[in-house]
């Protein structure tokens, strides 16, 4: 019986954060998670625009703590506490979204990724955990 709750609040978690990444999300990163057309290459105001979030991207390539912290705070709040000299048009969401919507949208954009690429990923969870 537990595991069908456990099952049951997952369910709910990925509906929710499916329903907060069409709301808050898909109007940059493409309603299929697509990202923006020509995502690699920087627009005119020397930005890159949104990139994907399915698995063609690179948001698989970080952990868990890094995404959120990301998607808290904005792209250059995150980046210029690393030192990091980049232009991020990510803006911050914590003033809109509580940390478990946030956690929500990320577990929904995870569930999207194929198996091997949820594995590589929670690989890097646990690296930038262990740090």
């Amino acid at each position: 019986m537990a595991f069908m709750s456990a099952g049951a609040a997952y369910s709910d978690e990925l509906d929710l954060g499916s329903a907060l990444y069409d709301q808050f999300c898909a109007a940059c990163h493409g309603a299929d998670l697509e990202g923006a057309p020509e995502w690699q290459r920087s627009g005119p105001d020397g930005r890159f625009p949104a990139p994907p979030h399915d698995e063609t991207g690179h948001t698989w390539h970080h952990g868990d703590r890094m995404l959120f912290e990301y998607t808290k705070h904005g792209g250059q709040a995150y980046l210029d506490n690393l030192g990091v000299a980049f232009d991020s048009g990510m803006p911050a969401f914590g003033d809109v979204l509580s940390d478990e919507e946030i956690k929500a949208i990320l577990a929904f954009i995870r569930s999207t990724w194929p198996a091997r690429i949820q594995e590589i990923q929670a690989e890097r969870t646990a690296a930038e955990n262990a740090e």
